[in-house]
């Protein structure tokens, strides 16, 4: 059984010398504070998140989408900390709030890995390796978890990759996080090459550990006490994990419909009925509304207080069986409106997802990430063989390897093929297409 006294660990990743602890300033505040500040969350305004910035201005970026997900789980991690409080750290230093910051801090970097072009920009990568390095053999001389994190490419798997290594101390702690926000952080606590995966856990559907940060995870799997599944590298969740889940859950469930709306994808009397079908009844003053996207925000707003409390009181319900590595599940699908969140998402794939700017977006997308990975790649095999054989980079090639000045000689394969990945997922979108137009020679 996991034990909380643990799990809340201040101590931070890759710093030996404990720091005080200020009581007007909890060191998962400073998490909060660390991500911030950061350039991996900064880029993330422009970053997709569902529609590009090309159609509107109003939609949410993956920065706007973070820091929502990060108000949702601070009220959910405070809710949750009051009940864990009263269970199990009574007359400790601990407050809610503190429960509140961990969860926000891992909120606002769950999509911190996330390369350009939203989760298409995932699907390209992998396609690509599968596709190029892969059907060509290039990949061969790896082992195979190594071609994994490659073929199943994660953007969860980068994250934790930047959060520990290659922000600010880079190679070196990154941004030094606590233990407790790192473990919140990891919604897939395993490895890609896992052969025994439990039945229906939430937590093992996608993989979030890259070998290159394997021995970092086990450091952090054992600092918290998380349980381990099987003799794999496979962990539960630190418990706290499902409140991110859930938040970004609640969030984008509710958000994205208003976002249809407000783009004209979705008619008003379809998103309002699903939002008033999840909170049961219309509000009390609802009807002082009178302009129809006032209305939708005002249900927006209501919704997600809504589904904070329900998800709260079922994270109280299954505390237990967390703690004990034995729930396997998703706290929002135990909730009343369970089959409308479902109806959203179709909704969402049907009306939205699939909307023609949206596909021209991502046809924009494909070519531009695959032609940046192929540059990137021949320039980088043309290095390999000269560090094997004395063979001369071409001239192309040679400026192409100046984006990867700390490059050295003897570069294992996967060492720089990591490299390439780390410099395609910080893109921005804007900044992928100046790259594409530069690689192209366009003016």
């Amino acid at each position: 059984m996991m034990d909380w006294n643990k799990l809340l660990s201040t101590k931070r990743f890759s710093q030996e010398i404990d720091e005080p602890i200020s009581a007007s300033r909890s060191p998962f505040h400073k998490d909060q504070d660390r991500i911030v500040f950061s350039s991996a969350f900064r880029r993330l305004q422009d970053k997709t998140q569902v529609h590009s910035l090309i159609e509107s201005d109003y939609v949410r970026t993956r920065l706007t989408h973070s820091m929502e997900v990060a108000s949702v789980g601070r009220s959910l991690g405070a809710n949750a900390g009051q009940i864990i409080l009263d269970r199990h750290l009574k007359g400790s230093d601990y407050s809610p709030a503190e429960f509140g910051h961990i969860v926000s801090a891992a909120c606002l970097a769950h999509d911190i890995g996330n390369p350009p072009f939203g989760h298409f920009g995932e699907d390209t990568i992998r396609h690509w390796f599968a596709t190029g390095p892969q059907a060509d053999g290039h990949l061969d001389i790896i082992s195979e978890a190594e071609k994994r994190d490659f073929l199943d490419f994660e953007g969860n798997a980068q994250g934790f990759r930047i959060l520990t290594k290659l922000q600010n101390w880079r190679y070196s702690g990154g941004l030094r996080l606590t233990y407790a926000t790192l473990g919140t952080f990891m919604k897939y606590p395993r490895i890609s090459t896992v052969s025994n995966l439990v039945e229906d856990d939430f937590a093992g559907k996608k993989f979030g550990i890259m070998q290159s940060e394997l021995e970092t995870f086990k450091d952090v799997a054992f600092e918290l006490g998380l349980i381990q599944r099987g003799h794999e590298s496979y962990w539960c969740r630190h418990p706290l994990t499902y409140l991110v889940e859930a938040a970004d859950d609640i969030c984008y469930s509710v958000v994205d419909i208003e976002d249809g709306f407000k783009l004209g994808r979705l008619e008003f009397s379809e998103t309002e009925d699903l939002m008033l079908r999840i909170l049961g009844k219309a509000p009390h003053r609802y009807s002082e509304f009178t302009e129809r996207s006032e209305k939708i925000s005002y249900l927006r707003a209501k919704c997600i207080g809504h589904l904070i409390g329900e998800v709260s009181d079922i994270f109280a319900d299954h505390e237990k069986a967390i703690l004990e590595g034995q729930y396997k599940g998703d706290l929002l699908n135990h909730s009343t409106s369970a089959t409308i969140l479902a109806e959203i998402e179709d909704l969402c794939r049907k009306q939205i997802f699939n909307h023609r700017e949206r596909i021209q977006a991502e046809l924009r997308g494909s070519e531009i990430l695959t032609s940046i990975l192929d540059a990137l790649f021949q320039a980088n095999l043309e290095w390999e063989a000269q560090d094997e054989n004395g063979t001369k980079p071409s001239p192309r090639s040679q400026v192409i390897l100046n984006l990867f000045p700390e490059r050295t000689k003897s570069r294992p394969r996967y060492d720089w093929l990591l490299e390439i990945t780390d410099f395609v997922s910080g893109m921005t979108d804007s900044f992928a297409v100046r790259q594409f137009r530069d690689l192209k020679g366009y003016i």
